[in-house]
């Protein structure tokens, strides 16, 4: 009887030496990074002011292509019923077909020019907010004594309680409400370069 009770006792000492390690489980939050950068005043700011960008972008290069494609329509309209060996007679229909497709991979290089705009306008917006970010993010794990912080977008789910998001956007609205959006400039000689290096 008394090994029996020993026998007993045994799954409660397991227990109780068990519960100490099951109370330090580690303190886990979430954070949405996308969201923050969505629902933030500088996010937003950031967001309009890329997209202000964007249509001046458009507005240039609407300008600058539609002069080509006017050219074009206009020698697609002359040479329809004419031979290709017609048309290479014709030495001031192949000027004009030079000249078009010069101007042709001019604009390329300029639409190609204004995209690494636009990107690199946007990768330097951001450096701000990815600095004020970090010691934001550094202050609500030691305040919460949070030992492990997950990205939201790595997640199937996470209860709210354990959402730091809105804490992070709060603050960071109050530490950087706004910031410089200049756009950057890039040549077309530069885009060109860098084309030829990503083939």
């Amino acid at each position: 009887m008394k090994f029996l009770k020993s026998l007993l006792l045994l799954p409660v000492m397991i227990a109780g030496l068990a519960a100490p390690a099951l109370a330090q489980q580690p303190d886990i939050a979430v954070f949405n990074e996308e969201r923050v950068l969505r629902e933030s005043a500088v996010g937003q700011h950031i967001a309009t002011r890329i997209q202000e960008i964007a249509t001046e972008i458009d507005a240039e290069l609407n300008a600058l292509g539609q002069p080509i494609q006017q050219e074009t329509e206009r020698l697609n309209a002359e040479t329809a019923s004419m031979t290709p060996q017609a048309i290479q007679a014709r030495p001031d229909l192949m000027q004009r077909i030079e000249a078009l497709n010069q101007n042709a991979q001019q604009f390329e290089l300029a639409r190609r020019a204004r995209q690494q705009e636009l990107v690199q306008t946007e990768r330097q917006s951001m450096a701000p907010v990815y600095q004020a970010l970090q010691p934001i993010l550094q202050a609500v794990v030691e305040e919460r004594g949070i030992d492990i912080l997950i990205d939201r977008g790595n997640l199937v789910f996470a209860s709210a309680d354990v959402d730091i998001t809105p804490l992070v956007i709060e603050r960071l609205n109050a530490a950087l409400p706004t910031t410089n959006v200049t756009r950057v400039r890039v040549s077309q000689e530069a885009a060109a370069a860098a084309a030829g290096q990503q083939q």
